[in-house]
């Protein structure tokens, strides 16, 4: 399918240049050219990633440069995040092949779709993995799971291309695809702002895990726009009603009128 658009590579908190040089080359081994990097430690553009890259300028002449993960992925509808491990989240596990598939599918439904990967030493946040559709784990032997950057992104890319050679049928979507990724953390903030006033995070420590858990619970439910907009209404209206509510006990707590019959002209 040529007017097929493969996944978005997004790198996070990448640390060396000749690892992006490498992911680059791997990238257009396989057909994938736009790769996006969150808060690359040394910044952008490195000259180093050049030569590794072996003639692949056109994906690294192409690299977009994001503050987060949310930014990052925030115009994506499905992005999975690589992971050697689910961590602290509940969300669906996959094989590169199975990830493949879903993607391959949302893609040929004219979705943006994105593969996340993390940084060299410290791998990917539970927050930021909370902002993604699944995870995607490599089956590698336990007794050796140490992978680097590029061969990790090589193994999906791989999976993708096999897709793309073979051309399978896409599989046929019911109903509106789901929101992106922008909608979606609107969503999610709006809904923590309203329950932070409400006293919900408690206590504020606990703000983070909560959070996240929150996240991954609404990102299982793939809400599409309109569900999204409906949602930030019930929000919204539970908001007001709460607002309305406390009015009410106000007034009933008030101390009762200073005016007395006195204070009336009885003329």
């Amino acid at each position: 399918m040529a007017d097929l658009t493969p996944p978005v590579v997004i790198l996070d908190r990448s640390q060396m240049a000749e690892n992006i040089g490498a992911v680059a080359r791997v990238m257009a081994n396989f057909g994938l050219d736009r790769l996006r990097l969150v808060s690359p430690r040394d910044g952008w553009p490195q000259d180093r990633a050049w030569p590794l890259a072996s003639g692949a300028d056109w994906v690294l002449d192409g690299v977009q440069v994001f503050d987060s993960v949310a930014a990052a992925t925030a115009d994506l509808t499905t992005v999975f995040a690589t992971t050697a491990r689910p961590r602290e989240t509940r969300q669906p596990v996959r094989t590169p092949r199975d990830a493949s598939r879903v993607l391959y599918d949302d893609a040929a439904s004219g979705l943006g779709v994105g593969l996340l990967f993390g940084s060299e030493r410290a791998g990917l946040e539970t927050s930021d993995i909370a902002l993604c559709q699944g995870i995607v784990t490599i089956p590698i032997d336990p007794r050796h799971q140490s992978l680097n950057l590029a061969q990790a992104v090589a193994i999906n890319a791989y999976e993708w291309r096999t897709l793309v050679l073979d051309a399978p049928p896409p599989n046929f979507r019911e109903g509106e695809p789901p929101a992106s990724g922008a909608l979606a953390v609107g969503m999610y903030e709006h809904l923590e702002r309203e329950l932070d006033a409400a006293g919900f995070f408690h206590p504020p420590e606990k703000f983070r895990s909560m959070s996240q858990n929150l996240r991954v619970m609404l990102g299982r439910a793939a809400f599409t726009e309109q569900e999204v907009a409906t949602f930030r209404g019930v929000i919204h209206a539970l908001s007001k009603g709460r607002g309305r509510v406390l009015e009410r006990l106000a007034k009933e707590r008030a101390p009762p009128s200073a005016t007395t019959d006195s204070d009336v002209d009885a003329g």
